[in-house]
């Protein structure tokens, strides 16, 4: 790994080398840090560069405006300067996006949000205050010295992650690291040590102090990897999603006593896993919260029938409610909580239709409702297919890869992705020698629902059912 690790930094040497001389020059020391030498030990090393120095920030800032191509200090309260680098390695142009951080600590109190940033004067303190092992190892620079004070080298190899300190000390330190610990467990898919998880369960009502920002940006990271199972399984079986996340492990219903019903956690798991296999364009934010939320709304309409059946009527309605809830809550951005509350009132659209033949009409409402959304409702409709029975499962896929064909057909035809009345608002007002008004909204509203059932229909047969619905107004 060690090896891996020199091959790395010797890819990036040119940029890395010649800011630590910089340094050096000015009297201070620099050290590739953090997840930046974990990465190097991985063999996955990109573009963004974590350096730490005995340099204050004022005196980092000195060094790196003559040097980067730009510059930013939004991060400077916590000891922080961040800078873009063009630079040739090898015979490429690459961009390098660098970040230099003061030694320092930080801790919360018991009621603060944000930390106490103080400065330290030695990486073995800085390493130290780190969350994890494997996060705190660092390369000094430009002579490649490799520090690991906390073993992380060995952690690494062995896939496991622990805290420098205690872990109480850690989460203690800052709340947040108890998500961190989930979300690299579904990056790198590592084991997390039992005395981490114990901490955490004992721990886990601390996670409140942290800001709903930053528990979505790391929830956002956990949902992104590559094993999200592994992060949301940790967060529930600790009790931290019981603060972040409570609709989740809320799924875990108890079984009707005939065990007609199956596990909607389990399910939910599975779900998220068929839309991850489906993505086309990399990791799908917006796919990827709604499977994970598309059956939030079960527990809170779970009935017991007469005859031992389980039923969840509208819960597709009741979990959208909840979904814009919880994603509001969390500081998502009002496009996004419109999205996935959409597509998660609209799981069942498919499954309303039955097995029989789609009438036009129905698969124009369809496309119509599912709008910009409609290639991620493919996807998480096929996702939400579970059941163990093949034949069920095939007939299923049968039935929407039918659905697929008969829009296709019917957007060639018809021009499905932008349906609109045959006549447009002015041209209404034209036709009934109206003034603006609520009777304009009507009237484009009832040519609508005609377009949506019918089809086009032309012009002057548009301009005759308008004159007839008129008159009935009228009448």
């Amino acid at each position: 790994m060690q090896d891996r690790a020199v091959s790395e930094l010797l890819r990036v040497a040119p940029v890395a080398d010649d800011l630590a001389r910089r340094f050096q020059e000015a009297g201070f020391s620099l050290a590739l840090v953090g997840g930046s030498v974990r990465d190097a030990l991985l063999g996955r090393l990109g573009n963004d560069l974590d350096f730490t120095t005995d340099a204050r920030p004022q005196d980092v800032l000195k060094i790196m405006r003559p040097w980067a191509d730009a510059v930013w200090d939004v991060g400077i309260a916590f000891g922080t300067v961040g800078a873009q680098k063009e630079a040739r390695v090898g015979d490429t142009d690459r961009s390098f996006q660098i970040e230099v951080t003061t030694y320092r600590s930080e801790a919360y109190d018991r009621t603060s949000r944000k930390p106490e940033v103080s400065y330290g004067d030695s990486i073995e303190d800085d390493l130290v205050r780190r969350d994890f092992t494997v996060n705190a190892m660092a390369v000094a620079l430009p002579e490649k010295r490799f520090i690991d004070p906390h073993g992380g080298l060995k952690d690494l190899a062995e896939r496991v992650l622990r805290t420098p300190g205690t872990p109480e000390e850690s989460f203690s330190d800052d709340p947040l690291r108890m998500m961190r610990a989930a979300r690299f467990a579904a990056q790198l898919d590592f084991e997390v040590a039992p005395e981490v998880v114990a901490a955490m369960k004992d721990m886990a009502g601390r996670i409140e102090i942290v800001s709903a920002e930053r528990i979505r940006d790391e929830l956002n990271k956990l949902i992104l990897s590559p094993h999200p199972r592994k992060g949301l399984t940790l967060l529930v079986d600790t009790g931290i999603a019981s603060s972040v996340l409570p609709e989740l492990p809320a799924l875990h219903l108890e079984r009707d006593e005939h065990h007609r019903h199956k596990d909607v956690y389990e399910h939910t798991l599975i779900v998220l896993e068929q839309a991850m296999a489906l993505e086309e364009d990399g990791p799908d934010l917006t796919l990827r919260l709604a499977a994970l939320l598309h059956d939030i709304g079960k527990p809170r309409t779970r009935r017991f029938e007469k005859d031992g059946r389980v039923s969840f009527h509208h819960h597709e309605v009741v979990g959208a409610k909840m979904t814009k809830k919880r994603m509001t809550a969390l500081k998502y951005s009002n496009e996004l909580v419109k999205d996935v509350s959409r597509l998660v009132e609209l799981h069942l659209r498919f499954h309303g239709y039955g097995t029989g033949e789609w009438t036009d009409s129905a698969v124009r409402r369809y496309v119509r409702d599912a709008g910009p959304l409609l290639s991620r409702l493919h996807k998480l409709t096929r996702s939400d297919c579970t059941t163990r029975n093949r034949r069920k499962a095939a007939a299923l896929s049968r039935a929407y890869d039918g659905l697929e064909e008969r829009i296709t057909q019917l957007q060639e035809k018809e021009e499905l992705d932008s349906i609109r009345p045959d006549l447009d608002g002015n041209q209404i007002m034209e036709i009934l020698g109206i003034k603006p008004g609520p009777e304009v909204g009507k009237a484009y509203k009832y040519l609508l629902e005609l377009r949506l059932e019918n089809g086009p229909m032309g012009h002057a047969e548009a301009v005759k059912a308008l004159k007839e619905w008129w008159s009935a107004q009228q009448g």
